[in-house]
C-alpha cells in the first residue's frame, strides 16, 4: 500500500481513490449477510455492504443489503486505507463525484470501516451508504466498528464449525476403517438384528439373512459353536459380560476370525431382554488388537477407555496430549485421583450414567486448570468399561461467547433506540434507560434530566435486585439534597465528558453526600461509578449513572464504548422532544387563534373540539364555526382544507373568513352560502380544494309551537353530520350523493336538505381524521362512531364530545380532528330577538330533501 497515505476516521486523504473494479459474481456469506442487515438497521441507512478484500481489492464474497450500487471503488479505498472512510456528501467531495453510483444518485453519503483479521491484517470491508447527503458522527463510526468486530467473530465462529465438523467426519470415518459392526439379539423373540458391516463379515445380504438363530449358527465353525453358546449362556444367566472369539465358513470356503463383545439388558426385575454388541474381523492379526490400536492412534480425536474400576486402560496419543500426561502416568491409573477435580462435575455425572445404564452420552462441559479448558464428550459403555472421545472446543466456545458478547451490546443499542423513538415523551423514555442497562451493564443505574438552567432532576433508577429497587430508588430521591461541589455529577456537567470512579466508589462517593444518602448508599456497596452525559448539538441535557458491585468487575472498554452510544442517543432524543414540543407548540397555538369561540343561541347547547396531530409540527387544515345570522337564525360549519402545511392554514382561513361574511352579509341557505363561496374562491383566486358541511337551524312559528326545529344543510363532498334523536337511535344525515368539493365545478348548482329535530336532538359534524386512519377505512370508523353515540346517548354534552375522541382517536393521532356537538333543548321561555333558531312565517315554502 505505499503510496496510499492512511484515512482518518473522517475519511480525509489526498491520495485519489482506486478507480471501479469490474462487476464480480457476489457469493453471499449468511453471518455477512446478518452483519450488513444489522448495520443497515443499526444506522438507519439505505444499503449496507460486508464485503471481504484480497490486497486491498474486493473479492466479491460478501453480502449486499438494498441498493446495489458499484461502490467497489469506495470500498478499496477503505480496505487500502486500513482506517474508516466518511464521506458526507459524495456529490460535493471531488474524489468521488464522477463515480457512476454518484452521478447516477445512488450513493449521497458512505461510510465503510475495515474489517481486520486475528492479525490485524484488513480482510474485509463493512459499509453503509445513502441517496442522500449526511453527517456522519462519531458515534455512527464506531458502531459500525463494532459491527466490523463482530463480522470476524462470525467468521471465526463458522470456521471453527466447520472444522469442528471435520474432524467429527473423520472420526466417524476412522471408526468405520476399523471394521467394527453392532448386534442386537431379542432374547424374547429370538430375532437378530446385524448392521451391514455384521452382514458383510458373515457373508450375508440384507435379503438373505432372516434374523434368526439358525442362521447365525449356520455361519459359525462347528468346533467353535458350542463355545459360543455357552459364553452367551453364560452372559444372559449369570451376568457376566458377553465375549466370544470365533471362526466364520463363509460359502466360499473362506475363513474369518471374530471377536465380539456385548452385554445383556435386563428390566427392573433383572429378566434378561437383549443381548447387544459389537463385533470385528481379527483375521488379520488375530488375538491383537494392533490394527484398531493404529486406528485410534491416526485419529485427530481424543481417545481414551478405563476399566469398570476406572483405570485408565487405553490412551491415544492426542488424549495425551490434552490430559497433559504420559501414557506411563496414566496407564492403569484410578481417572478420579489423577483428575479429582472432575468429582461431582457433569464428567463424573455423565460416566457414571452411561455405564449403569449400559448408552452413551454426548455432552460439553468445562474442566478447570490444570486443563482449563472446554470439551465436547462422547462415552460408550462396553463390557471391560467405558470408551471416551472428547475434543477441544475452548477455542469455539471463545468465540461463540464473544460474538454474543458483542451481538448483547448492539442489542442493546438497538432497544434503546427503538425505545426512544417509539414514544413522543422522551422524558419518560429516557427514565427506561435505567431498565435498559441493568444488568447488561451495571448492577443498578439512575437518570438525571438537566434543563435549560442547570438544575438537575434525578428521573430513574433500577436495580438488578429486586429486593434492593426500593433502596435505590430511595437513593435517587435523596443524593440530590446537598450535593457538595466535589460530587461526580457536578464534576461530569461542565465538561460534557465522562466521570469515572475507578474504586471504591462507596467511600469515594459517600463523601460528598449528605448523611441520609449516604447511609443508602453503603447499602448498595458500588464499587465502581461511572457518570456519562447526556448531550446534543453541544449542549448537556442529563446524565446517565452506572454503578458497578465487587462481584461485577469494571467496565470493559467495549461495554463503556456501548454506555457512551446509548447517553449519546438518549442525549439526541431529549434534544429532538425539547424541539418538537416547541414546534407543536407553537403550531397548535397558531391553528387554535384561527379558530373561535362558538355562539350559543337560545335554547342551544354547542360544544366544539379540536385536537391537532401528535406527529405533525405544522398547522392543518380542519375548522369549524358557528355564528348567528342577522335574522337569528344559527349557522353550523364544519371544514377542511387540503392539506397540513402553513399554505394550507393560510387557506382555511382564507375559506374560512369568506364564508362567514357571505352567510352573514346574504342571509342565504346552507346551498346558497357554498354556491356564493365556491364562486368567490374562483374570482378572489383562493387555489385550494376544500370540503365543508353548511348547516342552518330555524323554525316557522307553527314548528315553535310544536317544539321542533327544522334544519338545513347542504353538504360539499364532505361526511355527512350524525344525527342523535331524543330516543336515542342514530341517523347519518345524507340528501342523496354529496355535491362537489369546493374550488373544482362553481358553476354547478348545490341542494340543500332539510329535516325536523325535536327537542333534546343532537347534531354532531365533524372532520375526516375523527373516523378514518391507517389500517381503518371510513365506513369502519363511522360504524364504530354511531356505536359509542348510541351507548353515550344520555350523556351530556362535553362528556359526549370528550368520549368520542378518547374512544375513537388513538393516543397519538395521525391527523388533526374538528368537532362540533348542538343539542337542542326544550324552549320554555321567550326567544331573544337577537338569538335563534330564526323563525319563518308559517306560510312560507321549505324546499323538498
Amino acid at each position: 500500500m505505499q503510496g496510499r497515505p492512511a484515512a482518518g476516521w473522517d475519511g480525509r486523504a489526498a491520495a485519489e481513490p482506486a478507480h471501479a473494479l469490474p462487476p464480480r459474481a457476489h457469493a453471499p456469506h449468511p453471518a455477512l449477510e446478518r452483519l450488513a442487515a444489522l448495520a443497515a438497521r443499526s444506522l438507519s441507512a439505505a444499503s449496507a455492504r460486508a464485503e471481504l478484500t484480497e490486497d486491498g481489492e474486493p473479492t466479491g464474497a460478501g453480502a449486499r443489503v438494498g441498493l446495489l450500487a458499484p461502490v467497489d471503488a469506495l470500498l478499496t479505498a477503505t480496505a487500502l486505507a486500513a482506517a474508516p472512510l466518511v464521506v458526507a456528501d459524495a456529490r460535493a467531495d471531488e474524489r468521488w463525484t464522477a463515480l457512476p453510483a454518484v452521478t447516477s444518485g445512488v450513493v449521497g453519503s458512505f461510510l465503510g470501516v475495515p474489517v481486520r483479521g486475528t492479525d490485524a491484517r484488513v480482510v474485509g470491508v463493512l459499509a453503509v451508504f445513502d441517496p442522500v447527503p449526511r453527517r456522519w458522527t462519531r458515534t455512527d463510526v464506531d458502531l459500525l466498528t463494532d459491527l466490523a468486530a463482530v463480522a470476524v467473530g462470525e467468521l471465526r465462529l463458522s470456521a471453527l464449525a466447520v472444522q469442528h465438523e471435520v474432524d467429527r467426519l473423520r472420526w466417524r470415518l476412522a471408526v468405520a476403517a476399523g471394521g467394527v459392526g453392532s448386534f442386537d439379539y431379542d432374547l424374547a423373540s429370538g430375532a437378530i438384528s446385524w448392521d451391514e458391516r455384521m452382514l458383510e463379515m458373515f457373508g450375508y445380504s440384507a435379503a438373505e439373512f432372516d434374523g434368526s438363530l439358525a442362521a447365525f449358527d449356520a455361519r459359525v465353525h462347528p468346533d467353535d459353536l458350542p463355545r459360543v453358546h455357552e459364553s452367551i449362556a453364560a452372559a444372559v444367566e449369570g451376568g457376566a459380560p458377553f465375549q466370544a472369539e470365533y471362526r466364520v465358513l463363509l460359502p466360499s470356503g473362506e475363513t474369518r476370525w471374530i471377536t465380539a463383545r456385548g452385554e445383556v439388558l435386563r428390566d427392573e426385575s433383572g429378566r434378561p431382554l437383549r443381548l447387544l454388541g459389537a463385533g470385528y474381523d481379527t483375521t488379520a492379526a488375530r488375538g491383537d488388537d494392533a490394527r484398531v490400536a493404529r486406528v485410534l492412534e491416526s485419529m485427530p480425536t481424543a481417545f481414551y477407555s478405563v476399566d469398570r474400576e476406572w483405570r485408565f486402560t487405553y490412551v491415544n496419543a492426542e488424549a495425551e496430549r490434552l490430559l497433559q500426561r504420559s501414557r506411563e502416568e496414566l496407564l492403569g491409573r484410578d481417572v478420579w485421583e489423577l483428575y479429582p477435580d472432575a468429582v461431582g462435575t457433569s464428567f463424573d455425572a455423565e460416566f457414571r450414567r452411561a455405564l449403569r445404564t449400559g448408552e452413551p452420552v454426548a455432552f460439553e462441559a468445562h474442566y478447570p486448570p490444570p486443563l482449563d479448558g472446554w470439551f465436547e464428550v462422547r462415552a460408550w459403555p462396553d463390557p471391560d468399561g467405558l470408551s471416551v472421545y472428547f475434543l477441544d472446543v475452548t477455542a469455539r466456545r471463545a468465540a461463540q461467547e464473544d460474538a454474543e458478547r458483542t451481538a448483547r451490546r448492539l442489542e442493546l443499542v438497538a432497544t434503546v433506540s427503538s425505545d426512544l423513538v417509539a414514544t413522543l415523551d422522551a422524558q419518560e423514555a429516557v427514565a427506561r434507560l435505567a431498565r435498559h442497562v441493568v444488568p447488561a451493564l451495571a448492577r443498578w443505574s439512575i437518570v438525571t434530566l438537566v434543563d435549560e438552567t442547570g438544575t438537575m432532576r434525578d428521573i430513574g433508577s433500577w436495580h438488578a435486585q429486586e429486593e434492593l429497587r426500593e433502596v435505590a430508588d430511595a437513593y435517587r430521591r435523596a443524593r440530590l439534597v446537598g450535593l457538595s461541589p466535589g460530587s461526580p455529577l457536578l464534576r461530569a456537567r461542565p465538561g460534557l465528558e465522562p466521570v469515572t470512579i475507578a474504586s471504591d466508589a462507596t467511600r469515594r462517593v459517600g463523601a460528598v453526600l449528605a448523611p441520609p444518602a449516604r447511609a443508602l448508599l453503603e447499602q448498595l456497596a458500588p464499587e465502581w461509578a461511572y457518570v456519562l452525559p447526556l448531550r446534543a448539538r453541544g449542549r448537556l441535557l442529563g446524565m446517565m449513572t452506572l454503578y458497578r458491585c465487587p462481584q461485577d468487575g469494571p467496565l470493559s472498554q467495549q461495554d463503556l464504548t456501548t454506555a457512551v452510544q446509548v447517553a449519546d442517543r438518549a442525549g439526541l432524543a431529549l434534544d429532538n422532544a425539547s424541539l418538537y414540543a416547541r414546534q407543536q407548540h407553537v403550531a397548535e397555538g397558531l391553528q387554535r387563534s384561527l379558530l373561535t369561540p362558538p355562539v350559543e343561541p337560545d335554547h342551544l347547547e354547542v360544544r366544539v373540539r379540536y385536537r391537532p396531530a401528535a406527529r405533525a409540527v405544522q398547522v392543518g387544515g380542519d375548522w369549524y364555526d358557528s355564528f348567528l345570522q342577522p335574522d337569528g337564525g344559527t349557522v353550523l360549519v364544519i371544514g377542511d382544507v387540503m392539506g397540513h402545511d402553513v399554505d394550507a392554514a393560510a387557506a382555511m382561513s382564507q375559506v374560512r373568513s369568506l364564508l362567514r361574511g357571505i352567510a352573514y352579509s346574504s342571509g342565504g341557505s346552507p346551498a346558497a352560502v357554498l354556491s356564493t363561496l365556491d364562486a368567490t374562491m374562483r374570482g378572489l383566486a383562493v387555489a385550494t380544494t376544500a370540503t365543508a358541511v353548511v348547516a342552518r337551524l330555524e323554525q316557522t312559528g307553527t314548528e315553535r309551537e310544536e317544539g321542533v326545529t327544522r334544519l338545513r344543510w347542504s353538504n360539499a363532498g364532505h361526511l355527512p353530520p350524525v344525527l342523535l334523536r331524543p330516543d336515542g337511535t342514530v341517523a347519518e344525515l345524507t340528501s342523496g350523493e354529496p355535491d362537489l368539493l369546493l374550488g373544482i365545478a362553481p358553476h354547478l348548482p348545490r341542494r340543500d336538505g332539510h329535516v325536523r329535530l325535536e327537542r333534546g336532538s343532537t347534531l354532531l359534524l365533524f372532520t375526516d381524521g375523527l373516523v378514518e386512519r391507517r389500517g381503518q377505512d371510513i365506513d369502519e370508523g363511522l360504524t364504530r362512531l354511531r356505536s359509542v353515540v348510541t351507548e353515550l346517548a344520555h350523556a351530556d354534552l362535553d362528556d359526549l364530545c370528550d368520549a368520542i375522541l378518547d374512544r375513537l382517536l388513538p393516543p397519538e393521532p395521525e391527523d388533526d380532528v374538528a368537532l362540533v356537538a348542538v343539542r337542542l333543548h326544550p324552549q320554555d321561555g321567550p326567544r331573544p330577538q337577537v338569538a335563534g333558531p330564526h323563525v319563518l312565517p308559517d306560510d312560507l315554502p321549505l324546499p323538498g330533501p
